[in-house]
């Protein structure tokens, strides 16, 4: 079961979040020391629990510039004769549906169809918004940022499986009988929501 986020990860991404806010809008050069104090400051709290470098870590919070947002993860549930298709992360060996981080400039619907093709292999149109969850409150964060996850429920429209640069297998899969999930990218939780909107054609798509 996925670990609750423990208090110095909330502390480390608020401080974060302020600092590249405050960088956004600082207007003298005191201010910006400031900051990037702060923000050096988040990384090294980082650091300190997970043994990644301090460095790194400052100058991956210093690449996202402006007003601190969340990052959107989506995914594609793709169901084919009752099966969920899942992929398999090359990261940790595990199983998810097929997704990932949004792009500028893609329409929400384009953005998961683009995903689950490059990812599998399989041409699908969205049909259905399934949920958006709060990524960061299913237990530990997708990364340090703060994350929505949004699910959206596809048709295949042609393509065959095939796994990618990212992937190492593509197969469809039972509900009841499901691999190692990579459940920061998808957990049971959202499988069952899933499931859930297949049974109940009219049921809304759950937020939060």
């Amino acid at each position: 079961m996925p670990e609750e986020m423990p208090e110095w990860l909330k502390w480390a991404r608020e401080i974060q979040g302020l600092c590249q806010t405050g960088l956004a809008f600082a207007s003298s050069d005191y201010e910006t020391g400031r900051y990037r104090r702060l923000n050096e400051i988040a990384a090294e709290m980082v650091a300190a629990h997970t043994g990644l470098p301090a460095a790194e870590l400052s100058e991956n919070f210093s690449a996202q510039p402006g007003y601190a947002t969340a990052k959107i993860d989506v995914r594609g549930a793709v169901v084919r004769d009752g099966k969920i298709l899942l992929v398999q992360e090359r990261r940790d060996l595990c199983w998810c549906m097929p997704g990932g981080w949004a792009d500028v400039g893609d329409v929400p619907s384009g953005m998961v169809a683009r995903e689950v093709r490059e990812e599998s292999g399989f041409e699908v149109v969205p049909r259905k918004l399934i949920a958006v969850f709060d990524a960061n409150r299913d237990g530990r964060p997708l990364e340090f940022f703060h994350a929505y996850k949004i699910i959206w429920l596809c048709d295949i429209t042609g393509g065959e499986a095939r796994p990618s640069d990212e992937t190492m297998d593509v197969r469809f899969f039972d509900f009841v009988d499901l691999p190692e999930l990579s459940w920061q990218r998808t957990s049971e939780k959202h499988l069952a929501e899933v499931r859930a909107h297949l049974m109940d054609e009219t049921r809304p798509a759950v937020f939060d």
